[in-house]
């Protein structure tokens, strides 16, 4: 029976970084275990799938798993209502929303409130909100973050975001507009336009946010919506390769994609998403999974990617340094391990990039390649060439 240990460095790609001689974070970063396992296997670059201006966390891992977005649709608006644990029905709309706080001229002052961790009695004054045509389910999805579902009769997902940071007026909010002139988004704009006005008046005067406020603290006074979705029910992981899988990640995005796939989460302590995540708990999580029943075990790093966002391509180098130092665990261990990412992140802008993906598979039975390293370079000679990132499984079962 097949085993196999996928890792997922988000945003492990990047570009030449002139204070780093021209090379990648990854390029730059001493990798004895990675640039061994590249030795020993067959390597290749993923050409990314994405429907915008750059690839999303989203589209990146549904196609490392073969799952279409464009064909279910898939948004983040599903994602974040999964991943906050709301279970879905035909018909019901969800978005994923941030506390923000605004001013008294409906100016956005900051788009996380100061980055709010403490929303538990915040998030239940919400879900006291009635609505003419729909239920509200509002849940948290970690500090800022929360997920909103409408449920009812005759909605659409066809409506507006409501972030100004993702459209063109501005600084100041506005109201969420059909995006068709069906009677459906019209309906479903009108009744989270009555959300977001009921919901901003308890904000304003909750006693946390004054309290914040007294503090010296900004207020989580309003709610940015955006990734109106509908519900899709997509088809599970296990139906379509054959392997049971499970998922170890530090954030809740990841867990979120993963059980919307079938996956079970594997809980490991001091799994985090952070700089400081148990790196060498996550791995042996991973391990002992696939000795006690699973076939495969996705592990997602996140900081790889927070790192290039920042700006950071030393601490990026850095903790991919510290990743490849646990690895040595993947040497001997008789199982296909998998190493690539969702998408790559350039340290210079900024932000998610369309560069080409560096991708390796490694176990005792594969014909190695010419690869000697680890790096976006050395993977753009390797034997799998430059692949669709849709094909990523059914490369890993072929050589598995």
């Amino acid at each position: 029976m097949k085993k196999i240990l996928f890792l997922v460095l988000d945003g492990l790609g990047d570009d030449l970084i002139p204070s780093l001689g021209d090379k990648t974070p990854l390029e730059a970063a001493d990798t004895p275990n990675l640039d061994i396992l590249a030795k020993k296997g067959v390597c290749g670059l993923l050409e990314p799938y994405y429907s915008g201006v750059m690839p999303t966390s989203e589209e990146g891992h549904y196609s490392l798993f073969g799952c279409d977005p464009k064909r279910y649709k898939i948004k983040r608006g599903v994602v974040t209502a999964l991943g906050a644990g709301i279970n879905l029905e035909a018909g019901d709309i969800s978005f994923r929303g941030n506390f923000a706080t605004i001013d008294n001229n409906f100016k956005v002052i900051d788009r996380r409130a100061g980055r709010i961790k403490d929303t538990k009695e915040i998030v239940s004054s919400l879900n006291k909100i009635e609505l003419n045509g729909a239920e509200i389910i509002v849940k948290g999805a970690s500090e800022h973050r929360i997920a909103l579902v409408l449920r009812g009769e005759g909605l659409s997902s066809e409506v507006s975001d409501g972030d100004p940071h993702y459209k063109d007026f501005g600084d100041e909010v506005s109201d969420i507009v059909p995006l068709d002139k069906s009677k459906e988004a019209l309906l479903t704009a009108k009744i989270i336009n009555s959300f977001l006005e009921k919901s901003h008046t308890i904000l304003k005067s909750h006693y946390k946010n004054k309290d914040r406020e007294d503090n010296g603290l900004l207020p989580a006074n309003y709610i940015l919506l955006r990734g109106a979705s509908s519900f899709v029910e997509l088809p599970s992981f296990l139906a379509t390769y054959g392997l049971k899988a499970c998922c170890i990640a530090g954030k809740n995005l990841y867990k979120s994609i993963a059980t919307s796939l079938g996956m079970d989460i594997l809980n490991i302590n001091g799994a985090n998403g952070t700089i400081d995540t148990n790196i060498g708990g996550m791995i042996q999580g991973g391990i002992d999974a696939l000795n006690e029943g699973y076939n495969f075990a996705f592990i997602h790093f996140k900081a790889t990617d927070t790192l290039a966002e920042d700006g950071d391509y030393l601490g990026k180098k850095k903790f991919i340094e510290k990743i490849d130092k646990q690895l040595e665990l993947l040497l001997d261990i008789g199982v296909t391990v998998v190493v690539t990412s969702d998408h790559s992140t350039s340290s210079l802008e900024k932000s998610h990039s369309p560069l080409p993906i560096p991708f390796l598979i490694f176990n005792n039975k594969i014909v190695p390649d010419k690869t000697q390293l680890f790096s976006e370079k050395e993977c753009k000679k390797g034997a799998l060439g430059l692949i669709p990132q849709m094909e990523t499984m059914l490369k890993v079962q072929d050589l598995s």
